[in-house]
């Protein structure tokens, strides 16, 4: 599918937006009893050399445009292999939500940032598999030189922001065992599923379009609540 927006640079411009619709933003904290807490980064970095996904073409060059750095989990993970993530885990005991999702950052993809990359945080999100996770957002600038764990992440992506803005996100799916859908992100010719498309999809609408809006109600696919 194209896309329905013009490149958007990863510049101070940006960031200031991002972070000044952040501090504005009123976040929704979740508390459901026994959940276990863990924190995801939503890191916004240059598109560098792309990602080549089927519906998507990789610059040529390395492109300054803005993307998300998403990873595909490794195969031989115990949970969710193989889905679409951002970088994240469980907060350990000792450890705040902000340093859980930059030690995840460091540990997933190599990328090492401190506290002052943190723009703000989304909404919180309550799994079916008994998690509680934050979203922090996070500038990570050119990130030129990433390592994937090799425990953990199959391949890193730089997706651009604006492929995010396409007119036919979000993909919202009816499902027998809730009134709520199933959200879905479409990124080139596939998709992502819930939590990480919720992410995705209210970052696109409070950091990029000014819009307040709620993800914690939609459901996920049944092969992501494992």
């Amino acid at each position: 599918m194209p896309r329905s927006h013009l490149p958007l640079p990863a510049d101070d411009a940006l960031r200031s937006r991002i972070a000044g619709r952040l501090q504005a933003f009123e976040r929704h904290a979740l508390n459901p009893p026994g959940a276990k807490r863990a924190a995801v980064a939503l890191a916004i970095i240059e598109e560098g050399f792309g990602a080549v996904l089927p519906g998507m073409r990789a610059p040529t060059m390395w492109s300054t445009e803005a993307a998300v750095l998403l990873t595909r989990r490794a195969l031989t993970l115990r949970n969710h292999p193989n889905q679409w993530a951002l970088p994240g885990g469980s907060v350990d005991d000792g450890e705040t939500q902000e340093q859980a999702a930059l030690r995840e950052l460091h540990e997933e993809v190599g990328l090492q940032l401190d506290a002052s990359a943190i723009l703000g945080r989304l909404d919180d999100f309550a799994t079916r598999s008994g998690f509680a996770i934050t979203p922090f957002v996070v500038w990570a600038g050119s990130a030129r030189s990433l390592v994937p764990s090799e425990a953990e992440v199959a391949s890193i992506h730089r997706i651009p922001v604006s492929e995010f803005m396409r007119a036919d996100a979000p993909l919202l799916d009816p499902i027998e065992d809730s009134v709520h859908p199933v959200l879905r992100m479409p990124v080139g010719d596939t998709w992502i599923a819930a939590p990480t498309a919720a992410f995705l999809y209210q970052f696109r609408e409070v950091c990029m379009a000014g819009r307040i809006t709620r993800v914690a109600h939609y459901e996920q696919p049944l092969f992501a609540r494992r």
